[in-house]
């Protein structure tokens, strides 16, 4: 079995086959650390293709093979910490974002409306951070258009994202 420095220095000579081998090495075990980090097993997917576009990019910058595995988990830690931050960012925007209930004129009223918004705010911090920056952006007044070009992405992919949105908010609300 060839050392994982051996397969990357095949893979900065363009041996996709080393690349393939590297996966079939690493993506169970580094799918189970960065599935403890992320609750969400899609975004956990998400992570794990990441880390393998990011070993793709290095070896277009020509990076020395010093310890490929503790490298690729340092990757992976790394991007799960920044989803983990864009969550508590969104979760923060969303706090700013979230208007105040209106006075209500009976007392369980105003109740009823604050435990509702509390369950939202808690449905939406259970979201996906794609998610979550939609709703927060979305709340903030931004039309479809506008988020396209904020998230840089086409408008046909935000109308989805919404409409995911609002499926797993609608969910999350009736329980």
């Amino acid at each position: 079995m060839r050392s994982d420095e051996a397969l990357y220095e095949s893979l900065l000579r363009g041996d996709l086959d080393a690349f393939d081998a590297l996966y079939d090495r690493y993506a169970k075990p580094l799918f189970g650390f960065v599935r403890r980090h992320l609750a969400d097993a899609h975004e956990a997917e998400d992570v794990l293709h990441e880390t393998f576009m990011a070993l793709l990019r290095e070896r277009d910058a020509g990076r020395s093979a010093v310890s490929l595995r503790a490298w690729l988990y340092q990757v992976a830690r790394n991007l799960c910490l920044n989803r983990l931050r864009s969550r508590r960012r969104a979760a923060r925007a969303l706090e700013v974002a979230a208007p105040a209930p209106a006075p209500a004129e009976h007392p369980d009223h105003a109740l009823e409306a604050r435990q509702t918004g509390e369950q939202l705010r808690a449905a939406v911090a259970r979201l996906p951070v794609a998610l979550a920056e939609v709703y927060a952006l979305r709340a903030g007044g931004m039309s479809y258009e506008e988020l396209a070009e904020v998230l840089a992405i086409p408008q046909g992919t935000v109308k989805s994202r919404i409409h995911e949105m609002v499926s797993r908010l609608r969910e999350e609300m009736a329980r």
